[in-house]
């Protein structure tokens, strides 16, 4: 990327894409360095040709269509998929997917024109499939609040993926498009002891938080699951740990509960690795040995989900979450007619 105070053109895959063509975003309008809570960052200000993506036939996502406002994320999780997405912007994968933000900042304008627009299909958008929609630069953008609004006006049917209690600002309009039975929402908790938290995701709330954003979403009236997720190799995959957090999300409510263990994916594979090596080297030669391909081993996957399985039937109580997948439906006003389409959920493990 260039230096030199012009603005160059910005290319990328969709996150999701598995082998597609690079899609052209748009202009480098400015840079901006990160103040008060931003300190440290640098924003990429854009101005997007289109928000509303198409996910590749090709693609294993479970949906069709993504919503994402921002590139990069500050969350530095260090297994997140979306590191390589970075290199098509001609940045790395490392410190600037963590540090140099893209922000989409006519997000909104542009997703109000592309839902009213006559050609729109009007199906399921899917936020947070890419970058948390509710990382630390929406707290001064709103762009996803935003969005959220453009949505339920269009009444458009929508889910959200996200580690950031910063949801819960957003609570008024996602109660409004929970009552209308447009928006689905998960948080990602993949564990809950503080150590494993601290080392591969220092940019996220307190898990604990999280977990009563969950509570919080669904006693307003708004659909939240939880994944589990990522499941990490030797450091959150022992039964004691994953007990724990099911334990936690049954009593907060969640109306599922989907394990989904972590993805080695090509770029993500050889950042997280040396990351390892490094954080806890004793681990590296099993890694070797259980991700044969970037999903892991079947066996892992099916005792992952076996496990999760069986501690959501211990704590299944007066409160109890329904099976992973299971939507949850409501009346929708003004929602176009068109066919019912489950919420996304993990397209590796699907408890019923």
């Amino acid at each position: 990327m260039a230096d030199d105070g012009s603005r160059p053109q910005l290319r990328w895959r969709l996150a999701d894409d598995d082998g597609g063509q690079p899609d052209l975003l748009g202009d480098l309008v400015e840079r901006v360095p990160g103040r008060g809570e931003l300190v440290g960052l640098e924003l990429l200000h854009v101005r997007a040709r289109r928000v509303v993506n198409a996910v590749p036939n090709a693609s294993r996502m479970p949906f069709r269509w993504t919503i994402n406002a921002y590139r990069g994320c500050s969350h530095a999780c260090t297994y997140c998929f979306a590191r390589p997405t970075h290199e098509y912007l001609d940045l790395n994968r490392g410190e600037d997917f963590e540090r140099r933000i893209v922000v989409k900042v006519n997000a909104v304008e542009r997703v109000r024109a592309e839902v009213r627009s006559p050609r729109w299909p009007g199906e399921h958008i899917a936020m947070g499939t890419n970058t948390d929609p509710y990382q630390t630069v929406e707290g001064r953008y709103r762009l996803t609040r935003g969005i959220v609004e453009a949505l339920t006006e269009a009444g458009n049917e929508f889910s959200i993926l996200t580690k950031s209690t910063l949801i819960l600002r957003d609570l008024d309009v996602l109660a409004e498009a929970a009552r209308r039975g447009l928006v689905r929402a998960n948080l990602s908790i993949g564990t809950l002891d503080r150590e494993v938290w601290r080392l591969t995701e220092p940019g996220t709330p307190n898990p604990l938080r999280r977990v009563d954003a969950v509570a919080r979403l669904n006693e307003a009236g708004v659909p939240c699951g939880v994944l589990v997720a990522p499941v990490l190799p030797g450091l959150s995959d022992d039964e004691a740990r994953l007990d724990a957090v099911v334990r936690a999300c049954a009593e907060a409510g969640a109306v599922s509960i989907s394990p989904l263990l972590l993805h080695l994916r090509p770029g993500v594979r050889e950042h997280y690795m040396a990351w390892l090596a490094g954080a806890r080297p004793e681990l590296v030669a099993e890694h070797e040995r259980r991700y044969p391909t970037a999903y892991g081993r079947a066996e892992d996957r099916r005792a992952l989900a076996a496990t999760v399985s069986r501690l959501i039937a211990r704590h299944r109580g007066p409160r109890r979450p329904a099976a992973a997948g299971r939507e949850v439906q409501g009346p929708r006003d003004g929602a176009r007619a068109r066919p019912p389409r489950p919420a996304p959920e993990p397209p590796q493990l699907r408890l019923v």
